[in-house]
């Protein structure tokens, strides 16, 4: 849905630059516009979609943290960084 908006409001867009219909054509276009974002079904779609999106969000945000967690208990605390604050990769080599 969000991607069908952003390509009309794109086509829309196109047309008001590239047309020569002038000022007449850019006003209708806007009260349609208008009339379009005003309507309580198209709000209500809007409203739903920010919704999910926001529990979609907050679930990523708790399975990355939850992940992160896992990977530090397996890591240990002083896995990654030694005594000295280098940093030990997998390849040999330091950066210190």
């Amino acid at each position: 849905m969000r991607y069908k908006l952003i390509f009309v409001a794109g086509l829309a867009l196109g047309f008001v630059v590239g047309t020569r219909a002038g000022r007449e054509q850019y006003e209708r276009m806007k009260k349609s516009a208008r009339r379009v974002a005003q309507n309580p079904a198209v709000r209500n779609v809007a409203e739903s979609a920010a919704q999910s999106g926001k529990q979609a969000a907050g679930k990523a945000a708790r399975a990355v943290g939850e992940q992160a967690r896992r990977l530090t208990a397996l890591r240990g605390p002083d896995d990654q960084y030694g005594a000295q604050g280098a940093y030990d990769d997998d390849w040999g080599a330091s950066n210190t």
